[in-house]
């Protein structure tokens, strides 16, 4: 098991030991499994991370020995759920260097962020003619939202195009685009089809510049490399814990604190009120103002637990291993021929999705799948996306520390003799 420590607090810390990523591989007893009678290789981690025993255990021993509800108890239980439950909104703030505590809101999900933005703020601040400028790269949970709330308001939506199969954003759009009816700026820290890393702080500056809200979709990037909210000058960003090797069900909302203030609440019910009578209520203050009912407990505790386990593997080595990976499975692919591959050349994050010639996606990953490769294939809820490059599907494959080299020759292994088998068949 990874010995996890907190990060040392000195300005200069000393350099981190070499990555042991066989050891870690072993914390994950997922992995250690046949599936189709094949050794199980894994590459489906932008949809979903495996989780390390560490995380296992410490929902489990949660449930065995502190489970009750928190803030409203004062027995030895609830006093131990409520530590823990805070004590993981305080690692949240270390984790992405947010100012406080009182900007982490739990939520279920990135999507679930995304909607208490939409529902609160955009219903409070947005109006009529405004404009909400997106990528064309988003995921539908950064899409659909905005369309609701434009549909209810009268707002309009406009996208900043991306340059082809490469999936990149020109900073010479984006300044042509923020014009003063854009009210709100939304985009991914990193692309889930492409692979693209967004030059995030840039896009931050030239928004504040222009008086311009942002929100940053960090979904595939919280897991994978070094969040700093401050130096990144974001005003809302969202994470989710399951895709960082913590639960389901368990996400994080950061948003600037005097933001946050002045957003109605999402939800009425226990926790997000100070008082009530029978005809009206005052609200709790930030974050709990958002967090109606009871939330989920053994996810936050299970996310802390997430977050010191990467931390103590470093989150640079992270994304150092993960796009070592990716390029070596895009140098494959290009290798192999009959590929159509997307994203930005081999200056990538840890996934490659690709469409091979005359060879559905879905079969793709079925055929795979008996090889125990697990990938993933459809549209990778980037729908308008797929239209854009003239397609209906990609197969990707999405890569993280436990991953190895060994896998990503598997994974083509398994690609060529796909080709082969629909070779073969066309004859």
């Amino acid at each position: 098991m990874l010995d996890v420590a907190r990060p040392a607090s000195s300005v200069n810390p000393p350099p981190r030991p070499a990555v042991d990523w066989a050891a870690l591989r072993r914390d994950f007893p997922i992995l250690d499994q046949k599936v189709h009678g094949h050794p199980l290789v894994y590459l489906d981690n932008a949809a979903t991370s495996q989780k390390p025993r560490r995380v296992i255990d410490a929902i489990v021993h949660y449930y065995e020995h502190d489970n009750a509800n928190v803030h409203r108890g004062i027995h030895e239980l609830s006093n131990r759920a409520t530590a823990a439950f805070e004590a993981a909104r305080v690692r949240v703030a270390e984790f992405i260097n947010a100012p406080s505590p009182n900007e982490i809101v739990f939520v279920n999900g990135t999507t679930e962020g995304i909607n208490l933005v939409a529902a609160t703020w955009g219903q409070k601040f947005l109006k009529a003619g405004d404009e909400i400028l997106l990528l064309e790269l988003e995921h539908h949970s950064n899409i659909v939202p905005w369309q609701m709330l434009a549909a209810r308001i009268g707002a309009k939506l406009v996208y900043v195009p991306v340059n082809g199969d490469e999936g990149t954003v020109d900073l010479a759009k984006v300044d042509a685009l923020l014009t003063p009816r854009v009210k709100l700026f939304v985009f991914p820290h990193i692309s889930n089809t492409m692979g693209v890393v967004n030059p995030v702080k840039e896009f931050c500056a030239r928004a504040r510049a222009a008086g311009v809200t942002t929100l940053v979709d960090a979904a595939q990037s919280a897991g994978h490399c070094v969040i700093d909210v401050r130096d990144i000058g974001c005003d809302f960003l969202a994470f989710s814990g399951h895709k960082i090797c913590g639960p389901t069900g368990i996400g994080v909302l950061y948003g600037r604190a005097e933001l946050l203030d002045a957003m109605p609440p999402y939800q009425g019910g226990g926790e997000m009120i100070a008082s009530v009578d029978f005809f009206s209520a005052k609200w709790n203050t930030i974050p709990h103002k958002f967090e109606a009912g009871t939330p989920h407990i053994a996810g936050a505790i299970g996310l802390h637990a997430a977050m010191d386990y990467i931390d103590a593997i470093g989150r640079d080595a992270i994304f150092a291993h993960d796009q070592e990976l990716a390029v070596q499975a895009y140098r494959g692919l290009k290798s192999l021929g009959g590929a159509r591959i997307f994203g930005p050349g081999e200056d990538r994050a840890g996934l490659v999705s690709f469409v091979l010639e005359d060879v559905h996606s879905h079969d793709v990953v079925t055929l795979a799948d008996q090889k125990g490769v697990a990938l993933r294939g459809g549209h990778h809820c980037n729908q308008p996306l797929h239209k854009k490059l003239g397609i209906k599907s990609s197969a990707r494959a999405s890569f993280y520390f436990y991953n190895t080299r060994g896998e990503v020759d598997r994974f083509l292994e398994v690609v060529a003799g796909i080709q082969a088998f629909f070779r073969r068949g066309s004859r």
